[in-house]
């Protein structure tokens, strides 16, 4: 999409600030990428999001210890903790397939 394409976007009813928005990302990811934090960024951003799962992943674990010990009668708790953690699961492994599908395509190019 060019710029000239982003830019009339602004005449439509609440765009210019995303415009705008957009428009400022390209100009500091295009910084980003001279310094090599790019990488950098999406990396850590990557680990958080699997430290995240893993947290959401311990909390259904303690609910599930929790109530199986009958410390607590509250299933809604359980329940709760059991979908996040199921949804952040599914989302993880749903973006890991997508990152081996990229690398292997990227394998395959001729060089």
């Amino acid at each position: 999409m060019d710029l000239a394409s982003i830019s009339a976007l602004n005449g439509l009813t609440g765009t210019s600030q995303v415009t705008s928005s957009i428009l400022g990302d390209m100009s500091t990811n295009s910084t980003a990428k001279a310094d090599g934090t790019m990488f950098e960024s999406f990396l850590n951003t990557a680990v958080d999001n699997l430290k995240t799962t893993n947290s959401y992943l311990s909390d259904a674990e303690n609910e599930e210890i929790k109530f199986a010990l009958g410390e607590t009668e509250n299933t809604h708790d359980l329940t709760i903790a059991l979908q996040k953690a199921s949804t952040a699961l599914q989302y993880t492994v749903a973006l890991r397939d997508k990152l081996l599908e990229a690398y292997k395509e990227l394998m395959q190019i001729q060089i």
